[in-house]
């Protein structure tokens, strides 16, 4: 199994970290993110003249807009933009393939210029322009989208940072010229520019390095679940008394349309609509992250070092824990390849301290990605198609392996603490199965303590599925496993 950048290209990975960059994995995307507003709130000279480049791309964009005459074409060329997929970074669960930036985002980036971007570079409120008010007002623009559109504007740097250190440190054997394409906007010409760059050479294509410190592992500083979340402290940091009273009032008018007391839910809800009546109110929002952005950078890095440690070690412990031959075997039918392969999982999970993937200050994440990303692992070189969230009509499926028109299998995994787990166990990879004429689902659940296997077991003992050998239990408790010093 191929490594990292380091084992790839020979060099320390030591030496990766002393230029800023992070060791990135060759075998599948690291869940790592561009923030914009890493570069907005450095002191480096570099970083502040990237997000100057950004903002101005949108300023150009907006005096298209303004111009009028915005054609398909010109959301197309402008607006969407495919994933920088070489710095392998993003969502892509098993090699670095994502999906980039396409007209859903284009549309809506455009209406925004309009809408939130109206004062781009003249700010009242804020100290400057933020790329991530596009995620703010509308659902499904998210860090992802937003880490592609600043990768693609800043392409240019990442290509002479890893040129850079490629020529210094990495074999000439190692290294090929490559025609970039999109290198850089000519703002003369109006349009994108192809420059060549001398580049470290995996797998037929290039790879980049990204710096540490302008990266990020969950959302991005500035974001709406934030924005929602602390709702009461945006309007209090109105100054005028009298606007601060009318949104409050506002406010309080939604939630009194609820007979009982008001839930969580009805409360983000009154918020949401709070924030659409006063859209002015975002701009405040923005302030107090700019006024609190010193916290942006510890937080980033503690998330990057905690997201590389654990995938650093889930691929060593991984690759450890398989037999030599075990990519070089044959399919043995999807299912029982499935089940194999899962098995391997389970045993690093239970056996070789690999539970330790999913704490943090001794505290379980319990997030269902981070199983993504060890599955993931284990299907490296497989013969079979080995396909991640995949969607056929009914929703994303975790993972979907076919060999052929007629073998196809689907794999869900699923915390025990879910709240709808027995209505998930009932129907949900049956009814995928139905929409991907898949002929065969496994239910992997994974607990975290006595009590979520206890619930997990009634559960299943329940739905007669006690005995279900395509239902996998993987117990990911740290009260019961050997010290660190004895695991593997």
């Amino acid at each position: 199994m191929p490594g990292f950048f380091s084992d790839v290209f020979d060099v320390p990975a030591s030496l990766v970290e002393d230029y800023g960059a992070v060791d990135v994995s060759l075998i599948a995307d690291l869940p790592l993110f561009v923030d914009p507003f890493l570069l907005f709130n450095s002191a480096k000279p570099e970083y502040q003249e990237l997000h100057d480049e950004i903002v101005a791309y949108l300023a150009f964009l907006k005096r298209r807009s303004d111009a009028g005459g915005v054609t398909k074409g010109d959301l197309i060329g402008l607006y969407c933009f495919s994933e920088v997929k070489q710095n392998w970074f993003g969502y892509c669960e098993l090699g670095n393939n994502g999906s980039g930036l396409g007209l859903d985002f284009a549309k809506q980036l455009h209406r925004s210029l309009a809408f939130i971007f109206n004062d781009i570079g003249s700010e009242g409120v804020t100290r400057g322009t933020h790329l991530e008010k596009v995620c703010l007002i509308k659902d499904g623009v998210g860090r992802d989208n937003i880490s592609d559109f600043a990768t693609n504007l800043i392409k240019h740097y990442l290509l002479s940072f890893t040129q850079d250190f490629a020529i210094e440190y990495i074999d000439k054997s190692k290294r090929r010229k490559f025609p970039v394409r999109r290198a850089r906007f000519n703002y003369n010409l109006e349009s994108w520019v192809t420059e060549t760059y001398e580049l470290p050479y995996f797998d037929g294509d290039f790879v980049l390095l990204t710096p540490r410190d302008i990266l990020t592992k969950d959302e991005t500083w500035i974001n709406q679940r934030d924005m929602i979340d602390r709702f009461h402290d945006i309007p209090a940091s109105v100054p005028n008394p009298q606007l601060k009273s009318e949104v409050f009032n506002y406010f309080h008018r939604q939630l009194r349309q609820v007979d009982d007391e008001p839930t969580a839910k009805e409360r983000r809800e009154a918020a949401y609509a709070t924030l659409a009546e006063y859209p002015w109110l975002i701009d405040f929002y923005i302030k107090l992250k700019e006024d609190s952005g010193n916290e942006a950078v510890s937080v980033s890095e503690e998330k990057l070092l905690f997201a590389q440690l654990i995938f650093n070690e889930a691929v060593k412990t991984i690759s450890l824990a398989l037999p030599d031959d075990f990519y070089a075997k044959p399919p043995l039918g999807t299912l029982s390849e499935a089940h194999a392969r899962l098995a391997y999982l389970k045993h690093v999970i239970e056996d070789q301290g690999g539970h330790r993937f999913f704490y943090l200050g001794g505290k379980p994440l319990q997030r269902e990605a981070d199983l993504h990303v060890l599955y993931r692992l284990v299907w490296y070189g497989t013969r079979s198609d080995f396909g991640a969230e995949a969607n056929d009509g009914r929703g994303p499926v975790d993972f979907k392996i076919s060999y052929g028109a007629k073998d196809k299998t689907l794999v869900e995994f699923k915390l025990a603490k879910n709240k709808a787990l027995r209505k998930n166990l009932q129907k949900q990879v049956e009814i995928y199965k139905k929409a991907s004429d898949a002929q065969h689902g496994i239910k992997a659940i994974v607990y975290f303590s006595a009590e979520e296997l206890e619930r997990v077991q009634e559960i299943l003992f329940d739905l007669k599925l006690e005995n279900d050998p395509n239902v996998v239990l993987i117990d990911a408790r740290e009260d019961n496993k050997p010290s660190g010093s004895k695991a593997g």
